[in-house]
């Protein structure tokens, strides 16, 4: 790996290279946010990680379906995801294959994510990183997190429900969820009211006014934390693709 000139500023890390937990192909996991704050308004400043196929690029990967690798199952891949896997994932991938990122432990001084708040697959989904790749970052000690999977339906992931929500897509997933001892993150229609007792609206969704943003309000974190679970309504560029 190529060394960098001192005055350059390494804005991320390599958290994992290796397969995926998910099919056995090969992965990378990028850390970004490090050195300078992420402009994602409904997030926050917050640490965002990068789950992506290592050896072609995220785009290429969603057009020709070899995103289940990152992405599983999930219904919405490569049709209503939110991300634009052309901007931001794309400029992280090419990036790393520039090597301007190092491997976090060499990078950064022990406990360097103390007091940070991560945002867990701001593309990706946690599951296709092997659990002790996780467990070394909640080791240093963050200030909260964000985190959502669309595999806990899968038991040899059902620990992930300890610091990750169930990314369900129906009021009878959630339901199919919560009686696994998931808390939820369901995408609904437009005009969705949420679960009496069982859900609350995004604080940081428009319909919820925008009250706050994710970095401050860390419901979104599995049974980490004791409160109700989220839904938000359809957002996003492919938000009309939704066929909840």
């Amino acid at each position: 790996m190529k060394k960098l000139p001192s005055a350059t500023p390494i804005n991320g890390a390599i958290l994992y290279h290796g397969p995926s937990t998910l099919d056995g192909e090969n992965i990378v996991v990028i850390l970004t946010g490090i050195k300078r704050k992420s402009n994602n308004g409904k997030t926050g400043h917050m640490l965002q990680t990068w789950i992506m196929r290592a050896d072609r690029e995220p785009h290429h990967a969603t057009r020709d379906g070899s995103d289940t690798t990152v992405c599983g199952d999930c219904v919405h891949a490569g049709n209503s995801c939110y991300v634009q896997v052309e901007r931001a994932p794309l400029k992280v991938y090419r990036t790393w294959k520039n090597d301007r990122y190092h491997d976090w432990r060499k990078a950064f001084p022990a406990k360097a994510l103390r007091g940070k708040r991560v945002r867990f697959g701001a593309y990706g989904d946690p599951s296709a990183v092997p659990f002790k790749v996780w467990r070394r970052v909640f080791a240093q000690g963050l200030a909260g997190w964000t985190g959502y999977t669309h595999q806990w339906k899968r038991p040899e992931f059902l620990r992930l429900r300890n610091y990750m929500m169930a990314s369900v897509d129906s009021h009878e997933e959630a339901s199919a969820a919560w009686a696994m001892g998931w808390r939820t993150f369901r995408v609904a229609p437009k005009d969705t009211i949420p679960v009496k007792g069982s859900e609350v609206s995004c604080p940081a969704s428009e319909e919820a006014g925008k009250r706050t943003d994710c970095a401050h309000c860390n419901l979104c974190s599995g049974q980490a934390l004791s409160a109700k679970s989220i839904t938000i309504q359809t957002h996003g560029y492919r938000a009309k693709n939704f066929a909840g």
